[in-house]
């Protein structure tokens, strides 16, 4: 049997370390390689996304709303409201007396095809305070504006007494057949304003005030 010198032996063991080494500083590497793993951004997340802004709730002005404004209530008539629409305020708050000598007044003028149209009839101080202002600003002084808007503490629209009608036809009408039932033209400068007067139908409606700056009633 052949032996083998001492230098083979060691050279063969060094060897064999060498391999062993090296399998070892590969399976190092794998292992590390696949044990890594990327760390997640701490800024962003796509998993997780920002709430979304909450949507601004329309202030009083965008919708429109106007508070404080007159309305039905106080006296403001829609189109198209007649003498017999007593579910309106403007019409359901008249003076009786007058409210009646309307509806006479309106039921002899429909075989003419007239129809009485109420384009103002009862109002609250604050929506006959309102017309005032606007008519102020409208002609310019509160002398010029008291011509055509009373004040609230003494136009008859404010106590249920007066209504103005429209339209022509209707005021047409009137002007020829209303003191027979008591309604009187009061002022030459309106045409459409009417009041009851009781006694029209015997003695004929009393004379016109050219406008109401001319009726002492005006003058309280």
């Amino acid at each position: 049997m052949t032996r083998i010198p001492p230098s083979a032996r060691t050279s063969t063991r060094r060897f064999r370390w060498l391999i062993v080494l090296g399998l070892l500083v590969v399976i190092a590497a794998i292992t590390a390689l696949f044990g890594y793993q990327v760390p997640k951004s701490s800024s962003f997340s796509p998993s997780v996304l920002p709430p979304a802004p909450s949507a601004a709730r329309p202030s009083h002005t965008d919708r429109g709303e106007h508070r404080g404004a007159p309305g039905v209530t106080d006296g403001v008539v829609p189109d198209g409201v007649t003498v017999f629409d007593d579910a309106i305020p403007a019409v359901a708050n008249l003076d009786p007396g007058l409210l009646k000598a309307l509806h006479q007044a309106a039921r002899a003028a429909a075989p003419d095809g007239v129809e009485f149209y109420v384009n103002s009839g009862w109002r609250s101080p604050e929506y006959q305070d309102q017309l005032l202002q606007e008519a102020v600003s409208k002609y310019g002084s509160e002398d010029e504006a008291a011509r055509w808007v009373a004040t609230a503490a003494t136009s008859p629209h404010v106590s249920g007494d007066a209504v103005d009608i429209g339209h022509s036809d209707a005021t047409t009408w009137l002007s020829e057949h209303g003191a027979e039932y008591g309604l009187c033209q009061i002022y030459r400068n309106e045409p459409w304003h009417y009041e009851l007067r009781a006694d029209a139908s015997d003695r004929g409606c009393p004379r016109m005030y050219a406008d109401p700056t001319q009726d002492p009633r005006m003058q309280k």
